[in-house]
């Protein structure tokens, strides 16, 4: 392992050497504000106020284990994903027929659907993301996660939203480039408030790798890789053009949802499509469990960084540190070791339920991967 440690070097610049996916589980004063909030017991500016506390107290925290990129924690939403959808134009909350289907759990019953044509004028995410970096200060980064514009056109097709998204967009081509203008926009509008990394949640290729899902898309007639080059084309196009300081990387995982998982399968079917996604700087891959494969798939990598997702998010028990570096070493084999760096394989909570562990369980495994990041990129 010394040969490995000894040509290993800390990065600059995201993603970083020890990271984090960015979503942490909600403490149970914000979970009370927001349940009084929905049963109108108290204002929205009073909601307002707790999360800003515990944003504030959450940043500090983040920075106290030696993050170099911060961020909100996803307070202020609800969903990963849906918050942001909501926000853009032409699109509403709705209540769907059913929960997302993950392995032994359904989530909440919503969904986002059009009510008009998309687009962007204004967005409640570059006011929290103002706050975010004022409150984030010097010597940190602040960093702005969204759900893949892929995300967002597979959401659009399910099936109690296509009709809806059918009477707007009579063909694929007219709804991808609403989408990819519409997300070029809010990118924008969060760069001009002075976010320079921004984190792309896209569990479509995670879905793809599954060949149950394969399945699926064979039963519609659909070919794999047409559905595949639609997801990289539609996230291509939205981040065409953008400033070139602005760091844009894209996180995948099959699922999580209340420390349960949605999909199953290694990258092979997906990477070359997924890694040839033009300006994206690097990729969050989960790699924790034998559901997502092994490292081979890394060898299309281009000059991006892939942060290896080792460490769950899912479980409270802490990973065995020594386990961990020979993991990292097994993927030194595949790619350079200084295109690697180590995160946890998911935020801690992707809806505001949170996963099974605890707030001080979350905080000893971003600790172990500051320390064996430290280890190993001296």
């Amino acid at each position: 392992m010394s040969q490995v440690i000894e040509s290993g070097k800390q990065r600059t610049v995201a993603p970083f050497r020890h990271d984090t996916v960015g979503s942490f589980l909600r403490p149970e004063i914000l979970k009370e504000a927001r349940n009084k909030f929905e049963k109108n017991e108290i204002s929205a500016e009073e909601l307002e106020r707790v999360e800003d506390r515990e944003i504030i107290k959450l940043v500090a925290k983040q920075k106290s284990v030696g993050l170099k990129a911060v961020t909100d924690g996803e307070f202020r939403r609800s969903w990963w994903h849906l918050d942001f959808m909501w926000g853009l134009d032409g699109v509403e909350k709705v209540k769907s027929d059913k929960g997302y289907q993950f392995h032994g759990a359904k989530t909440r019953a919503e969904t986002a659907r059009l009510n008009s044509k998309i687009g962007f004028s204004s967005h409640p995410f570059v006011e929290h993301f103002k706050f975010l970096k004022e409150v984030a200060g010097e010597g940190v980064i602040a960093r702005q996660a969204i759900p893949a514009p892929a995300q967002f056109f597979a959401e659009l097709q399910r099936p109690e939203n296509k009709a809806s998204t059918d009477s707007y967009y009579s063909s694929t081509e007219q709804l991808t480039a609403d989408i990819a203008a519409a997300y070029n926009a809010a990118m924008l509008a969060l760069y001009e408030a002075g976010c320079r990394s921004i984190q792309l949640d896209d569990c479509t290729w995670g879905m793809l790798c599954d060949k149950n899902y394969w399945s699926l898309i064979q039963e519609d007639a659909t070919k794999f890789s047409d559905i595949a080059e639609l997801y990289a084309t539609i996230n291509s196009q939205a981040v065409a053009g953008l400033p070139e300081d602005l760091i844009i990387t894209m996180h995948v995982c099959r699922g999580n949802y209340q420390s349960t998982w949605a999909a199953s399968g290694g990258y092979e079917p997906v990477a070359e499509y997924l890694f040839g996604i033009d300006r994206i700087d690097g990729y969050y891959l989960e790699f924790d469990t034998d559901r997502a494969g092994g490292f081979t798939p890394l060898k299309h990598l281009k000059d991006q960084q892939v942060v290896l997702g080792l460490v769950s998010s899912k479980t409270g028990e802490l990973e065995d540190k020594q386990e961990i570096i020979r993991r990292i070493q097994e993927a030194a084999q595949i790619v350079d070791l200084n295109q690697l760096c180590l995160s946890p394989q998911c935020g801690f909570a992707s809806t505001e339920e949170g996963n099974i562990l605890t707030e001080e369980q979350q905080w000893k495994k971003l600790s172990l991967i500051k320390e064996i990041a430290d280890e190993i990129w001296k």
